[in-house]
């Protein structure tokens, strides 16, 4: 099976940082280990005997984010690490941690070392520092800060996150595996990691996945258009090439015409990959767009499929109006399943 974030697709294994040799993949420190809240740095509330993280913290730990994501051109792995940590989300499901979503629980070993996670547990080491610099900050909002940073930094909407998250506390508050979309159709043409998501078409595929979230087709789509950023490898999804013109390190991708894109290779959905913009919309809808561009089945049926097309071409005509829904839906997305202490969560 070929699992990426097909909005999430979007990020699916799209993915442009390579560790340095000094960073170890997901180590056991991750497993569980909680660090003490420095108490200068905690709001106690009497009312709940509850710590709760500060609006400084925050702003200082993004501003950490942003820095790192900046430096190593991590913008699609972040946006990738976020949408699968809350992907798992089921809006059957009322009690808290077992519906899944945004509570963090990507970090623990089964679910980091699920196969639509691969290469994921890069992002989470990334991210090491600046919880131990605001160890009061949960680490699902590091994930969820990250992810609409990296949207943010790379020329795409603002997009109007809270903050407040708790974490899951342990391995055993792990989303089961097989709840993210697959890009392709795997053994037997079938979509799906398991019996209740999968679907012989993409279009019905993708509905199953998203609708379990409580996402509807526009916010499928809109959430579709992030593949503008990013890249597959085959070492992670098992799709893209081993390298294009645009990812051979040749050309700029970044918005602000920056070089570097960090690892090499891969197969991008969009010439300018590091760039957020409608350019994945008007490359799908492009019969003679560059063949080494990514057009999967999952892109495709966005224009197919009756329902999904009218928004797939608005987005197309105007980026003001993918920009407005794409913002939307991604914090819808951030808070799926979200705990927020206090309650109506923190604004920056």
């Amino acid at each position: 099976k070929y699992a990426i974030l097909a909005a999430l697709a979007a990020a699916g294994s799209a993915d442009a940082f390579m560790a340095p040799s000094s960073m170890s993949l997901f180590t056991p420190s991750l497993r569980g280990a909680s660090v003490n809240a420095a108490s200068s740095r905690c709001v106690r509330s009497a009312a709940l005997g509850l710590e709760m993280v500060s609006a400084d913290d925050l702003k200082g730990a993004k501003k950490e984010i942003e820095g790192i994501i900046d430096k190593t051109n991590a913008n699609p792995i972040m946006i990738r690490l976020g949408w699968h940590d809350s992907g798992t989300h089921d809006a059957s499901i009322k009690e808290w941690p077992k519906c899944g979503g945004a509570i963090g629980s990507i970090r623990f070993d089964p679910e980091i070392n699920h196969g639509a996670n691969a290469g994921l547990s890069i992002a989470v080491n990334m991210l090491e520092p600046v919880k131990k610099k605001y160890p009061e900050v949960s680490y699902a909002d590091l994930f969820q800060m990250a992810s609409a940073a990296a949207v943010e930094l790379a020329g795409g909407p603002k997009i109007d996150m809270k903050y407040g998250r708790v974490d899951a506390k342990g391995p055993e508050e792990c989303s089961p595996e097989g709840n993210l979309p697959d890009a392709e159709a795997g053994d037997g043409g079938k979509y799906g990691g398991k019996p209740e998501m999968e679907d012989t078409t993409p279009n019905g595929h993708l509905r199953k996945v998203f609708y379990r979230m409580g996402l509807n087709d526009e916010e499928i789509v809109a959430l579709s258009g992030a593949h503008t950023l990013g890249r597959a490898f085959k070492d992670r999804s098992g799709l893209g090439a081993e390298k294009t013109k645009y990812t051979d390190g040749s050309k700029v991708a970044r918005k602000d015409g920056k070089e570097g894109i960090g690892r090499k290779g891969g197969s991008s959905w969009t010439e300018k990959w590091l760039t957020f913009d409608n350019s994945y919309f008007t490359t799908m809808a492009d019969e003679k767009a560059d063949a080494e561009l990514l057009k999967l089945s999952t892109d495709k049926t966005l224009f197919d499929d009756e329902g999904f097309a009218p928004f797939a071409n608005k987005f197309k005509d105007s980026q003001d109006e993918f920009f407005k829904s794409y913002a939307a839906a991604h914090k819808k997305l951030s808070e799926l399943g979200s705990k927020f202490e206090p309650e109506a969560g923190i604004k920056i």
